[in-house]
């Protein structure tokens, strides 16, 4: 071979990689970067299967190949290495399950865990936080977005760790902003609540390239999974989220589209559980997503599993609770406690008194709740006003800011809604809808609430 054609050799060679090179340039900014947002917004060791949840669904995205830069997380992070946990330091969302705690990051934890700061990390903007890592959402017009949030809802709203309730009207508004920023391609979110299905129905409109599903309808409970390890005396998991993780955990997700997951999860959480612990799944807003490949979101998750394990089959197994409805959840473990610690102890007495104030401020709330309702509308009306759902497709309320209005005036007069109050947040949604005005909330709320059962109050509290 002559030098001037080992040249034109070495030069053909340089052209086609040159060649390679730029398709592999222009293949990753068309594909452009994935990102992940990942809430749980409950606190305490009753509650440890939101955390749990949200752990596991970042082992999934890690060994899907996503970056920790490009994965953000919001928790309290009091349960890993609570007093009650038998493995301390390790969190699991099943039953003899991988240590999905090791790795996690620390983003928004404590008392960074608020709304304001979810909403500054999806929009890019680090001027609007207070605290946390600072991670952001620096997301391009080509970059793919996946949302998934886990802990207790309510008709309108969910719940977060740290400061005010979140809103469906601020979570749209701050969706719309995002769209409107163009700085995803296309953004997916997975949302576990109950009630949770009122976050968007009515709301998330099917152009914004945006693929949600939730847990349940707008008016229905979703489900706590796993409640039958007695050395944890609580739920490990939710119905819905544990069922969207494994199906990943086990499947090729390069190969598996949005909507085949969806009829995977929806099955399982409607279908493949006793008749009076289901929910349904729902689909909002651009559906036709759900032609896409999940890969494209929480990346290919079936690499060999590294996580950390613990196999102690000396763990017993009670099989009288697996599935509990969420709004009974605290009473459920309220109840195992009490059943669990000795009796005539100090710590007996103490479970009882816990589970007796939970019972109380169950039916404060129930009494609360009437007594407002019959004032506004009487006897005969009441009851309509408390259970009227709007047709599918409309929002919750008209008048954001008067449900918001009305929540503040009931708990400020009342006492914090805890989970199994928050239910009643529909009946003041109807209240906005049928025109009742701050003034007259404010009188029936003051009369109902200054009575023998005021000493059920509770502020300030988180669930």
């Amino acid at each position: 071979m002559n030098s001037l054609s080992f040249e034109i050799i070495l030069l053909v060679s340089l052209l086609i990689y040159v060649a390679e090179a730029r398709h592999l340039v222009k293949e990753s900014e068309e594909t452009g970067k994935k990102w992940a947002v990942l809430v749980a917004g409950s606190v305490s060791w009753q509650n440890y299967r939101h955390q749990a949840d949200v752990c596991h669904a970042y082992q999934i995205l890690k060994k899907g190949g996503l970056k920790d830069e490009n994965i953000i997380v919001f928790m309290y992070d009091d349960i890993a290495f609570a007093e009650e946990n038998p493995r301390p330091g390790i969190i699991v969302n099943k039953p003899y399950g991988p240590d999905v705690y090791f790795g996690v990051p620390k983003d928004y934890i404590g008392e960074q865990a608020t709304a304001d700061n979810l909403f500054g990390v999806i929009l890019g903007n680090r001027s609007a936080l207070t605290g946390g890592s600072g991670k952001v959402v620096d997301s391009g017009p080509n970059d793919t977005i996946f949302i998934y949030y886990a802990d207790h809802g309510a008709p309108g709203f969910v719940s977060m760790p740290s400061g005010n309730y979140l809103y469906a009207t601020d979570l749209i508004n701050t969706l719309k902003k995002k769209y409107e920023a163009k700085t995803y391609k296309s953004m997916v979110f997975y949302l576990e609540a109950c009630e949770s299905g009122s976050m968007f129905d009515g709301l998330l409109p099917n152009n914004w390239n945006i693929y949600a599903i939730t847990s349940t309808n707008p008016d229905e409970s979703g489900y706590a999974f796993y409640c039958d390890i007695e050395e944890y005396g609580t739920c490990l998991g939710d119905v819905f989220s544990i069922s969207w993780m494994e199906d990943s955990d086990k499947n090729d997700m390069s190969q598996e589209t949005l909507q085949r997951q969806y009829e995977v999860v929806k099955r399982r959480t409607g279908f493949d559980t006793p008749l009076d612990l289901r929910s349904h799944v729902m689909q909002y807003g651009d559906t036709s997503l759900g032609n896409q490949l999940l890969y494209a979101y929480i990346g290919r998750t079936n690499p060999p599993n590294t996580n950390r394990t613990f196999t102690n089959r000396k763990l017993s197994v009670a099989k009288k609770i697996r599935v509990v409805n969420q709004r009974d959840a605290k009473l459920v473990f309220l109840r195992r406690k009490l059943e669990n610690v000795q009796e005539g102890s100090q710590q007996k007495i103490e479970a009882e008194k816990q589970l007796n104030n939970e019972i109380s401020h169950r039916q404060y709330m129930d009494s609360t709740i009437n007594l407002i309702a019959t004032s506004l509308f009487g006897q005969k009306n009441k009851s309509h006003l408390l259970e009227y759902v709007r047709p599918a497709g409309q929002p919750l309320v008209d008048d954001w800011d008067c449900l918001k209005l009305f929540v503040k005036i009931y708990e400020e007069k009342c006492g914090t809604l805890t989970t199994y109050g928050k239910k009643y947040t529909r009946a003041m949604a109807n209240m906005c809808n049928v025109g009742i005005n701050e003034e007259q909330m404010i009188m029936a709320s003051t009369e109902a609430c200054s009575n023998e059962f005021s000493t059920s109050k509770i502020h300030g509290v988180h669930e």
